[in-house]
């Protein structure tokens, strides 16, 4: 559920192989605590206390490595079979955000979320889907030595205007709210069934893995890590120098238009793609074309044409 600046509060991005488990314990930095105290928000982790990053590892290490994070609703097994077709090519790893898959019990904003995934993780090039891609940006922001290259899916720098940032916070924790007087089954059926999500099926859309993850889980994650609650960081792309990609459906306007808006004001290169017949979901509706594209790109911004030092640990 991003917003463009200065946006009205409608709903849209986040808050609409044999694998290798690997957890990573890393420290968790204080971080920028949020300073409101919103209704019913849970208290992020302690600082000190030890954070857990759950991911699963496929391809060959030693490869260049791709860190791939997933949306709101969804864990790292929704980058199947994307992850198995990359792995090809790549080291992947698959992690799990905050609040989502076996990280349920991790409460993290995204600057601490940032520091923790990417003192654990990097280097590596990040893919970040909607709010994972809100999460790789503040890894680029936070840990810069940590990020070779960025790849965001319909991702957003977060919201400009304090009021409309107000509001959308004021949207969340009602989602919040609601996600847990609900349930997760019943909140994800009606998650699923709105406009955004209209490009994904029974074969795409994860639902079982999406059902997986707990109540408490997604509704600190939109309380810590929401739009609403993020600080934007549109002022702070110029400080990104690495390559990034901008990737998003060509059916997906907004975050289409979003891209274009972004995309002037790295301090790098950064390329724009659209996939035609997709849709916000555009990793999940055209797989094949997203991963063909993924290493593609990643073999062009290497050095020699051959990539092999971009997101190599």
């Amino acid at each position: 559920m991003d917003h463009e600046p200065g946006s009205s509060g409608s709903v849209d991005g986040d808050n609409p192989i044999d694998h290798d488990p690997t957890r990573h314990e890393m420290p968790n930095p204080s971080g920028n605590p949020r300073s409101d105290s919103t209704l019913g928000t849970p208290p992020p982790t302690p600082p000190g206390n030890s954070v857990s990053v759950p991911a699963d590892r496929l391809g060959r290490p030693g490869s260049p490595r791709l860190v791939l994070v997933h949306g709101f609703t969804q864990n790292r097994h929704c980058w199947s079979p994307i992850a198995e077709s990359l792995a090809h090519d790549f080291e992947v790893v698959t992690v799990d955000a905050p609040g989502h898959g076996d990280a349920s019990d991790v409460a993290l904003d995204l600057p601490t979320a940032g520091t923790v995934y990417g003192d654990a993780l990097g280097p590596a090039a990040w893919v970040g889907y909607s709010m994972g891609g809100r999460l790789a940006l503040h890894v680029a922001v936070t840990r810069p030595d940590a990020v070779a290259a960025l790849i965001l899916v319909g991702a957003s720098p977060g919201i400009s205007d304090p009021d409309e940032r107000s509001a959308r916070q004021r949207s969340d924790e009602a989602l919040a709210t609601r996600i847990e007087d609900l349930g997760v089954g019943r909140f994800i059926d009606d998650w699923l069934s709105l406009p955004l999500f209209a490009g994904l099926d029974a074969t795409n859309d994860h639902r079982d893995q999406r059902r997986s993850n707990t109540a408490t889980g997604l509704a600190s994650s939109l309380r810590l890590a929401g739009t609403g609650a993020q600080q934007p960081l549109w002022d702070q792309l110029g400080n990104i120098t690495c390559p990034v990609l901008l990737v998003t459906g060509g059916q997906d306007t907004k975050f289409t238009d979003l891209a274009g808006s972004m995309a002037p004001l790295f301090g790098g290169r950064c390329d724009v793609v659209q996939i035609p017949g997709a849709g916000h979901s555009v990793h999940l509706e055209q797989p094949e074309q997203f991963a063909t594209l993924v290493t593609t790109w990643m073999t062009e911004v290497g050095p020699a044409g051959n990539g092999q030092a971009v997101g190599t640990p």
